[in-house]
């Protein structure tokens, strides 16, 4: 059972999150809270694999929250909710280590979806907007990119194509099909480049590759 907390400073936001994922099979909401620090003493007290949090609360926000969060040796998964914007909140959310970012107009089909994917280890963004997200991020951050390529040449020549075709937005199957794998040797390099990268999700795996100026 993954075990999900809802942080949001509007009742009626938590009341329609918890209405989706409560039927959801394999999850279960735990418990709710209505800003940043109401966060963090719920994630002590329920211990959630996942967190649904807004990124804009009254109180501590969610960016904070959220780094306030990764400095947990057990750190819940978090998924950013928020209406689309390409702002520095957002990016400092993908960049601090946010599993997730989703617009709160997400199809509950797709909410209950992310929850599942980003509890097995996955990053999940918002389909519609991933590839534009990771363009507009990396048009911010020119510097860095000799730091990038040399951290990416510690990977071997396989663990590099596969890693590039994560920055490309493909899921495991299509780099399967692609690179003539299976998918499970695919999950097992991603891993490995995760950990030699020191990298938390995909989308950081991402939006290094972008750094690096390569695709």
């Amino acid at each position: 059972m993954i075990r999900v907390l809802l942080v949001d400073d509007e009742a009626l936001v938590r009341t329609g999150l918890r209405m989706i994922l409560e039927p959801a099979e394999g999850i279960e909401v735990v418990a709710e809270a209505c800003d940043g620090g109401e966060a963090l003493t719920a994630v002590a007290e329920h211990r959630p694999d996942v967190v649904l949090m807004d990124v804009r609360m009254a109180g501590m926000d969610g960016l904070t929250a959220l780094k306030e969060l990764r400095r947990s040796l057990r750190a819940p998964k978090v998924i950013m909710l928020t209406t689309f914007d390409l702002d520095d909140y957002v990016h400092t959310a993908l960049r601090n280590g946010a599993a997730g970012f989703l617009l709160k107009d997400t199809s509950p089909r797709e909410l209950a979806h992310a929850v599942r994917t980003v509890a097995e280890g996955s990053a999940m963004l918002t389909p519609r907007v991933t590839k534009r997200l990771i363009d507009t991020f990396a048009e911010l951050e020119s510097e860095g990119a000799a730091e990038a390529r040399r951290r990416l040449a510690e990977l071997t020549d396989r663990e590099g194509e596969v890693v590039r075709s994560v920055a490309r937005g493909h899921s495991n199957a299509e780099i399967g099909r692609e690179l003539a794998m299976s998918e499970g040797t695919v999950k097992a390099h991603v891993s490995r480049a995760l950990a030699k990268l020191n990298l938390s999700n995909r989308v950081q795996m991402a939006l290094l590759v972008r750094d690096a100026g390569m695709k």
